[in-house]
């Protein structure tokens, strides 16, 4: 049982996760109904997964490949 909130947990991790080339996010989520650290990659190779903990202060870590992230222009809705 991990002893420590999720939410600490991520937040001491995340620098050192986000600064993996090829890792583009970090969230918490649920995981079988439980807590798990969410770990988001262009793409996943096995190189990046052994990089990448099984676990984080007791919490499970997940891999999602999501491919490049964008952010989309503003709209340009204005009328004339």
């Amino acid at each position: 049982m991990p002893q420590k909130k999720i939410e600490d947990a991520l937040k001491e991790n995340n620098s050192r996760l986000l600064s993996l080339p090829g890792v583009i996010g970090t969230a918490q989520g649920l995981c079988d109904s439980k807590p798990c650290i969410r770990v988001y990659v262009i793409q996943s190779s096995p190189e990046l997964a052994r990089q990448i903990p099984a676990s984080i202060d007791g919490y499970p870590v997940v891999v999602e490949e999501t491919g490049e992230i964008r952010t989309l222009p503003e709209k340009q809705d204005k009328e004339k």
